[in-house]
């Protein structure tokens, strides 16, 4: 069944004549009228009452239109999405990212896009997941370590890493050193949060060990207890629960976390999510300051 003749026979149904469905499709009277007997032949069923040289719909006829025609609406659809993909643009966008990314960087650029945008929809995934998500369809991955070829990636923003305290604590200064961090109870993520390999990173290359600890395994509940004046959370999450953040700053430098995008190379919107990606960064800078934008 072929969806040239699926269209013969919705021109014929809606014309109610052969010889008029001819002139809308520009093809010969007898080749239509060829099409619509094999099409019959094919379904074992008669689709037309023909009489006084005109055809009407049979009772199966009437019954097989809405069918022909639907198929004919997503054969059209078809196409025009695969135009869409050559051309290398995007009518969905599916995007795979850890919990605090989603929340505080990607939930938010969202509701800046455009009406001409593609329909985001958003995976919460577990860091080391992210690749597998991309495996398994999804077209943009944000992680927080650099990605390794052979994907393709951008830089999107590197953030701090926040030692978060109650108004009224006695940290001032717009930074702290890690000396004086240990000397507090810490409100840690567990291991596998990059916020927490990175602070561990940061006291084995400082020679220090933490003291009190109390680990989380999620960020918001760390900076809760915060507020609650349980201790010091150290997240790279935004501020809630009004916290002040303090930078913590380390051996070589202040603590930083790194958000890259990545993507498939071979992806048919490549350069699509690479604009996304900048788009991403962009936003990154108006939100938090120029301060966040990585090297290009």
């Amino acid at each position: 069944m072929e969806l040239r003749t699926l269209g013969y026979f919705v021109a014929v149904a809606e014309a109610e004549s052969v010889s008029a469905a001819a002139a809308v499709v520009h093809v010969t009277q007898p080749a239509i009228s060829r099409q619509l007997r094999q099409l019959e032949r094919e379904i074992g069923v008669d689709l037309f009452v023909r009489s006084a040289g005109r055809l009407r719909l049979s009772a199966a006829g009437r019954e097989f239109l809405p069918h022909a025609r639907a198929v004919l609406r997503q054969a059209d659809s078809a196409a025009r999405a695969a135009r869409s993909y050559a051309a290398g643009r995007l009518e969905r966008l599916t995007i795979a990212a850890p919990t605090t990314t989603l929340t505080d960087v990607i939930a938010p650029f969202l509701a800046t896009l455009a009406a001409d945008d593609p329909m985001p929809t958003v995976l919460e995934s577990d860091p080391h997941e992210a690749y597998a998500a991309l495996r398994r369809g999804a077209d943009l991955a944000i992680v927080t370590e650099r990605p390794v070829a052979p994907l393709a990636s951008a830089p999107v923003a590197v953030l701090p890493v926040w030692a978060y305290v109650p108004a009224g604590h006695p940290w001032h200064a717009a930074k702290v050193g890690l000396p004086s961090l240990v000397e507090q109870t810490l409100l840690v993520l567990t291991p596998g949060f990059r916020p927490r390999q990175i602070l561990d990173a940061a006291l084995d290359a400082a020679g220090l060990t933490m003291g009190e600890l109390v680990e989380c395994s999620n960020p918001q509940v760390a900076q809760a207890l915060a507020a609650a004046g349980r201790g010091v959370a150290v997240v790279t999450d935004d501020p809630r629960f009004d916290l002040r953040g303090v930078e913590i700053e380390g051996r070589d430098g202040p603590l930083r976390i790194e958000l890259f995008a990545a993507w498939e190379p071979g992806h048919h919107a490549a350069t699509s999510l690479a604009a996304f990606a900048e788009r991403l960064r962009d936003f990154c800078v108006d939100r938090y300051g120029a301060d966040v934008a990585p090297p290009r």
